[in-house]
C-alpha cells in the first residue's frame, strides 16, 4: 500500500487508516464493483465507515455517477486510486 494513499486519508479525514484496514477492504473489490450500483455504494459506506465519516446520500450518487461516466479502465485500480489522490 502506498504511503501516499495513507498520508492522503489522513490529511482529508484526520483518521489514521492502516495498510491492513485497505487492504480488508481491497480484497473484496472487484472489476465488476465499477459497474455494479449496489457493489459502489457497499464500498463507498464501507470506506467510510473505516475512517468514521458520514457520507450523505448525494455524494454518493455524486460518487457513482462519477465512476460510471468515467474512461476508467475497470481493470486498473492504480488508475481509480490516482484520480482519487488528484494525480493524473
Amino acid at each position: 500500500m502506498s504511503k501516499d494513499v495513507l498520508s492522503v486519508v489522513k490529511k482529508k479525514t484526520g483518521k489514521n487508516v492502516t495498510p491492513k484496514d485497505i487492504e480488508r477492504i481491497a480484497s473484496g473489490v472487484k472489476p465488476s464493483t465499477l459497474q455494479s450500483e449496489t457493489q459502489l455504494r457497499q464500498l463507498i459506506k464501507q470506506v467510510s465507515g473505516l475512517v468514521n465519516v458520514k457520507v450523505s446520500e448525494e455524494t454518493i450518487n455524486d460518487i457513482i455517477q462519477a465512476v460510471k461516466s468515467s474512461k476508467l479502465d475497470s481493470n486498473n485500480m492504480q488508475q481509480l486510486m490516482n484520480m482519487m489522490m488528484g494525480k493524473k
